[in-house]
């Protein structure tokens, strides 16, 4: 048989044996669910093949086939790259290249994705001192088969040239640059299992720095050699085993390199591992929320580890002396590290455990602890128990930690680091690592709420005081602010548990005063906020603000100023602390309105329509002074303007478009006028046209085509029969071109308005992956208000483009008046109110009917 015909049929037996032994391991890890097994059976598997392929092509007998990386070091998981370095003793000549060539083409015909490099010794020694990746891959450089010789040469010349300092620094700067990318927390809510803060790769960083400085190889060396306890080894490695698993599962689930836990795929690699989906309805918690927890505990318990040691081989790389002061008699300033003054302090007297933390809130220049003080606060978790809790002494220095006028965030984090926050806080330990499939938080309960205090806390930064002014304003002059952090605390601590975790989280707030012996009026407010702190926002951002029985009822569940501003503070902390696609000037503007609003009814100053419309009408007038109009420029036009108007308006609001209709309300010409939004966010948008049943769809089908998102609408038709409608509204682009883009309004919406033309189909826009991965049940909600007078019309459901307009679409159809809407998008969901009215709407049959057509459009 001809040899080309021979290396044929050798590479097909290659390629079919490589498929059966790698079908027979997958089936063997889906029958055990041991991940070692596999991951080691696929590189033997591999080192097998590889070997015959090197024997098939002849390679000149002074060259050396290496493994790298991840393969080099004797794992390969089912997708991974295989990582080759393919040594020669001199550079190739033109038959060396040729075989070469040939057996790369066939390891890729073979099935293998393979990542290789073709380098003489001296290339490998100029690529490592170049580049610490390269470096990296060589420290695990084993060989698979080849000039064992050769290979020794390139081992002796590569350990004689590492040095282990540098080698330390760097792989410390990579560290921090890669948790940087993965917003250095371990807590993302779609973790990367090999790249994020506390995963696999943290681990390996671990033992590529101990192998270079010459430590150990494995967590069982680290251990004898008493960098690490015998207890920590086995933990990294049952945490390593976890990781590899998920990672293993990863890759199987997609049929390809993956190594994302993505909302898609976590269900599936949760039901993999056998967990299920407990209770139902608001009681449930869902399979994929067991395996995140599991995680992100992994995750934690890794990250802590890590620093630890991380901190205990750069101890033996860099000796130095330890200038020890005394802070007290049992904690020393180690080189501006605190350092327990003897090994068994916390075990000898435990409430150092939260000492430590408030020592650390009174000496700022501390930037953190020593690798002793943290395995010994690491492993006295544990001295906190009930006894433990009950002591007087811990629950001082526990409210010490919390009244600190500084480094309190840090301290509550490290707490939480070090699971010391959840072992004197049992409910908080519970909600470490859980998930919250509501759409619009994106970091676990545990997270939000350590991100809440720390909002809180910076209302009282001067630094921050550009962010937050208005909130630093009320909180400088609030008596006892630390109440607030408590608040913060609790405010979510109930998530998870069924039920409202507003009223369940009171609870856990009232035993946590009483045990703390926090007096009653400030137990009051702890739990008033505790189970209000949805309520602001709730009201600010559905209600009718200009409604005075709407302000009336909120100033009573308030009652007074202290409340009041205590809920506002929360509630802007709360909603900041959700994510960052939450938050917008519309919404700060709706709380402080309804702030100002409440704080003038408590005063005693009824909140009176006809005083309100005074007030407004009056300050209209002053800045229309100021833009030159004559002094009964106003009177034609505000004649033909109701009450409403002027209650669900600002004073800006009714200058600015009277100035722009004053002279023309009566000229039956559509007109459009767009301005920089007053709120400093996105364009308000105002329309006067002669009012028509099909208007409020007509503009938002101009706004959907031109992607942008409506924050606000108000409604209002005059009394001559003329629609005046203004919406608040955002887009990307604003900042860069809004010139353009306000004359391009003006401009379109005119010509939309004068043509008439037919209403485009709604299209059903996409919905983003978060929202397919976890779809909410839409809802309507038709109800009458309070007078009778009007309907409000309750609509939640996930967002999607063209969302709105569809909704629009169908109040037309079923010639609905539109008279409000209030437009409220958390993060993927929308909960939309408007206030209508209709004959159609007087019949029980026909409101089933919209409400069942309305749920349709809502549906993708």
């Amino acid at each position: 048989m001809p040899a080309a015909a021979l290396k044929k049929q050798s590479r097909d037996l290659l390629k079919q044996r490589l498929k059966a032994e790698r079908a027979l391991l997958i089936a063997a890890f889906r029958a055990d669910g041991k991940p070692e097994k596999l991951l080691r059976g696929l590189r033997h598997s591999v080192d097998e093949v590889l070997s015959e392929a090197w024997q098939t092509i002849g390679l000149p007998a002074s060259t050396a086939l290496v493994g790298v990386g991840g393969y080099g070091r004797g794992e390969l998981f089912p997708f991974s790259d295989v990582d080759l370095l393919i040594l020669l003793s001199e550079p190739a000549d033109a038959i060396t290249q040729a075989k070469l060539e040939e057996l790369v083409q066939m390891l890729w015909d073979l099935g293998l994705e393979i990542g290789s490099s073709i380098r003489t010794i001296d290339e490998c020694m100029s690529e490592s001192k170049a580049d610490i990746t390269v470096q990296t891959s060589l420290l695990e450089a084993r060989l698979v088969c080849g000039d064992a010789l050769l290979f020794g040469r390139l081992q002796e010349r590569y350990l004689d040239a590492l040095d282990p300092q540098a080698f330390f620094h760097a792989k410390a700067a990579e560290m921090r640059l890669r948790h940087a990318k993965y917003e250095d927390t371990a807590f993302s809510l779609e973790p990367n299992v090999k790249e994020s803060p506390g995963g696999l790769r943290d681990l390996q960083v671990i033992l590529w720095v101990a192998k270079a400085a010459g430590l150990a190889n494995s967590w069982s060396q680290l251990a004898t050699r008493g960098l690490i306890t015998q207890t920590e080894a086995r933990q990294l490695m049952e945490k390593e085993r976890a990781f590899k698993d998920i990672r293993v599962r990863l890759h199987l689930h997609a049929n390809r390199r993956e190594d994302r836990l993505v909302f898609d795929v976590q269900t599936p690699i949760a039901e993999s591992f056998g967990l299920k989906t407990t209770g139902e309805g608001i009681n449930a918690r869902r399979a994929s929320e067991y395996l995140m927890q599991r995680y992100y505990w992994a995750a934690k318990t890794v990250t802590q580890l890590n620093t630890i040691m991380l901190q205990n081989i750069e101890a033996q790389l860099f000796p130095e002396a330890n200038e020890a002061e005394a802070i007290n008699e049992r904690f020393n300033d180690v080189n501006g590290l605190i350092d327990i003054a003897h090994d068994d302090t916390f075990t000898r007297q435990p409430s150092t455990v939260l000492e430590v933390f408030v020592l650390m809130t009174g000496h700022p220049h501390l930037k953190g602890m020593t690798a002793r003080t943290m395995r010994a606060l690491w492993h006295a978790r544990f001295e906190i128990d009930a006894k433990f809790r009950e002591d007087p002494v811990n629950r001082a220095l526990f409210l010490r930690i919390l009244q600190a006028p500084v480094g309190l965030v840090h301290a509550l984090r490290r707490m939480n680091d070090t699971s010391i926050l959840g072992r004197y806080l049992p409910n908080f330990r519970r909600i470490v690592g859980q998930m919250q499939h509501d759409l619009f938080h994106v970091y676990t309960v545990d997270q939000h709420i350590l991100m809440v205090v720390r909002n809180m806390r910076r209302f009282t930064m001067t630094e921050h005081a550009h962010e937050y002014p208005f909130c630093s304003q009320l909180i400088a002059n609030f008596r006892k602010s630390w109440l607030l952090y408590v608040a913060a605390l609790f405010h979510d601590i109930a998530k998870g548990r069924g039920g409202d975790h507003s009223k369940l989280g009171t609870v856990d707030a009232a035993q946590f005063c009483e045990e703390h012996a926090i007096g009653s009026e400030d137990t009051e407010l702890v739990v008033f906020l505790v189970e209000n702190h949805l309520t602001m926002s709730q009201v600010a951002q559905k209600q009718d603000l200009s409604d005075p029985d709407v302000v009336e009822a909120f100033a009573k569940v308030v009652k007074d100023e202290r409340h009041l501003t205590a809920l506002y503070l929360l509630t802007v902390a709360d909603i900041r602390g959700t994510s960052p696609k939450v938050w917008n000037a519309w919404k700060a503007k709706l709380l402080e309105d309804l702030y100002r609003i409440t704080l003038r009814v408590l005063g005693g100053e009824p909140h009176s329509a006809d005083r309100e419309l005074k007030n407004r009408q009056e300050e209209a007038m002053a800045t229309l002074r100021l833009y030159g109009l004559p002094d009964i420029a106003h009177v034609d036009f505000w004649k033909q303007l109701d009450v409403a108007y002027f209650l669900r308006h600002d004073a800006s609001d009714i200058a600015w478009q009277t100035r722009c209709l004053w002279d023309k309300f009566n000229s039956g010409k559509p007109v459009v006028k767009c301005r920089l939004a007053p709120i400093g966010e996105g364009l308000q948008v105002a329309v006067y046209v002669k009012d028509q049943p099909d208007l409020f769809a007509r503009i938002c089908s101009y706004f959907d085509r031109k992607n942008f998102s409506i924050l606000d609408a108000k409604i209002h038709t005059t009394r001559h029969g003329y629609a005046l409608d203004t919406f608040m509204v955002t887009e990307q682009s604003f900042a860069k071109s809004y010139r353009d883009i306000i004359n391009l309004i003006e401009h379109e919406i005119c010509e939309l308005l004068t043509s008439q033309a037919p209403l485009p189909a709604p299209t059903r826009g996409r919905l983003s992956r978060l929202s397919r991965t976890f779809p909410i049940t839409p809802t309507v909600d038709l109800r009458p208000d309070e007078r009778g007078q009007y309907y409000l019309l309750s609509i939640a459901a996930n967002d999607r483009t063209g969302l709105l307009y569809a909704i629009a679409n169908v109040l037309t159809r079923y010639r609905i008046n539109l008279h409000t809407a209030k437009i409220m998008t958390l993060g993927e969901r929308v909960e939309d109110v408007f206030l209508v009215d209709g004959a159609v709407l007087n019949n029980a049959r026909n409101q089933i009917q919209l409400e069942t057509d309305l749920i349709d459009v809502l549906r993708v």
